[in-house]
């Protein structure tokens, strides 16, 4: 690791350290600092010749001082002792002036994680600009190969980063870990007589050697792509609709969105008071896990220093639990959940899910109705709940696709698309942290033409 950073993560510590005795010597009640340094590459390739080369290298310290409840944020990049000293003097002065917040403050020491575990997030990919350049030209040629209607490119993408970072307050809390994330993208265009459709596919790991072959990625992504090409519209109507596993991880995002402590405190969640009330279908559940080794949202504690805890948020369809960071569960009169900086690795499941319950299954039992392979637009009233998307698809009919559908908006509300899950498929995906297979929602309004 010391090749790969400037800095070691004993000098982090000494850096983070700097400044609390700084905020502590003008009179700082508690402060907290955040050091971090990271490294990365990204190389872009269009039809095969280089677009971007990217090389990054950041450093940060982030310094937040307290006076009493109120407090002021700052930071800087230079880490000389006049630099810091600067930083830490100008979150001071913004304290100073700030308003009282009786929220504010640092977490409550018997929440603080004292005892981090190791969950083996950093795996660096020594990685040169030559190997990432034949890997996305890989991916390229391997979509072009499968049909000659493809034929254009958005372009393939190689990524690779890793950093490390050190949290500290005057608590006595101080610990960090390094960790990295790699992945490879490609997204081929498909045309025939009536124009043209695009698709993408990508693969993201904590390692480097988990990541789909440039190969298959390419042949997929272009598979996708070509069976989007002639496209129709869709009338009006209500039927069952089926989310492609991709788009099911999101709509767990906009749960997450719902059930977050911020949305929660400012009223502007359709969950407020929903605690220990039934939320999804019986058959539904969705787990997190902060401490999944190598998972791409697993850490050892929070944003805040607060240790994680790995539990049912959803159970039999009752919501169980908020995602909370110290200020918002103050604000809502309840203890953090260790999720200051989000969920970590959820995962949908089902009761009613069997091995054989693959993709094709799922059609099957979609019967005839809308399968949803790309949404678009932010339709999302999280106050109410109301959905409404733009979306592209097929039509499915007896079990079987028909053809492929585009320009069409799909609208519900977010409550009843919860409880109208009918099956959750065993084809289970990974994106961004959520895990779950496509889900089946008993009914939508489909509008088209």
């Amino acid at each position: 690791m010391s090749s790969l950073f400037a800095l070691s993560d004993d000098q982090l510590r000494a850096i983070a350290q700097q400044a609390l005795d700084a905020a502590r010597s003008l009179g700082a009640s508690d402060a907290v600092a955040d050091i971090s340094e990271s490294v990365g590459l990204s190389v872009s390739t269009r039809r095969a010749k280089v677009e971007t080369i990217e090389h990054t290298r950041d450093k940060g310290l982030g310094i937040t001082v307290y006076l009493g409840s109120r407090r002021g944020n700052a930071s800087t990049s230079d880490f000389a002792t006049a630099a810091i000293r600067q930083a830490v003097e100008a979150a001071y002065s913004i304290a100073r002036f700030t308003a009282e917040d009786p929220a504010a403050g640092l977490p409550d020491e018997d929440t603080l994680e004292r005892a981090p575990r190791d969950l083996a997030l950093f795996h660096p990919w020594d990685l040169q600009v030559e190997q990432a350049i034949e890997l996305a030209q890989a991916a390229e040629r391997a979509a072009f190969a499968v049909s000659p209607q493809i034929v254009n490119s958005e372009g393939a993408n190689v990524y690779t980063s890793s950093g490390h970072f050190v949290l500290a307050n005057t608590r006595g809390f101080c610990a960090g870990f390094p960790y990295s994330r790699h992945s490879l993208s490609v997204t081929p265009i498909a045309q025939d007589a009536k124009g043209m459709q695009r698709d993408d596919w990508y693969s993201a790991s904590r390692v480097a050697a988990s990541l789909a072959s440039p190969q298959a990625l390419g042949d997929y992504a272009a598979r996708r792509a070509l069976a989007r090409l002639s496209a129709r519209r869709l009338r009006t109507r209500k039927v069952p609709v089926l989310f492609e596993a991709p788009l099911a991880c999101g709509l767990m995002g906009s749960f997450v969105h719902a059930a977050s402590g911020g949305s929660l405190y400012r009223k502007a969640s359709f969950l407020v008071d929903s605690l220990g009330k039934p939320l999804f279908a019986p058959h539904v559940s969705i787990h997190e896990d902060p401490y999944q080794p190598r998972g791409i949202s697993s850490g050892a504690f929070d944003d805040e220093g607060v240790r994680g805890c790995e539990r049912d948020v959803v159970a039999d369809g009752v919501l169980r639990g908020y995602f909370l960071s110290t200020y918002s569960a103050r604000k809502l009169g309840m203890k953090s959940t260790g999720n200051a900086g989000g969920a970590y690795n959820l995962q949908l499941r089902s009761t009613l899910t069997r091995p054989g319950d693959d993709f094709a299954a799922m059609l099957r039992r979609l019967g005839t109705g809308l399968l949803v392979t790309e949404l678009i637009g932010q339709g999302i009233n999280y106050v109410t709940g109301d959905y409404s998307r733009g979306a592209s698809g097929f039509w499915v009919r007896n079990g079987e696709i028909a053809y492929p559908v585009e320009e069409i908006t799909i609208a519900g509300n977010l409550r009843d698309m919860f409880a109208g899950i009918v099956a959750v498929g065993a084809d289970r995906l990974e994106r961004g942290g959520r895990t779950t297979g496509s889900l089946l929602i008993e009914q939508m309004t489909v509008g088209g033409a």
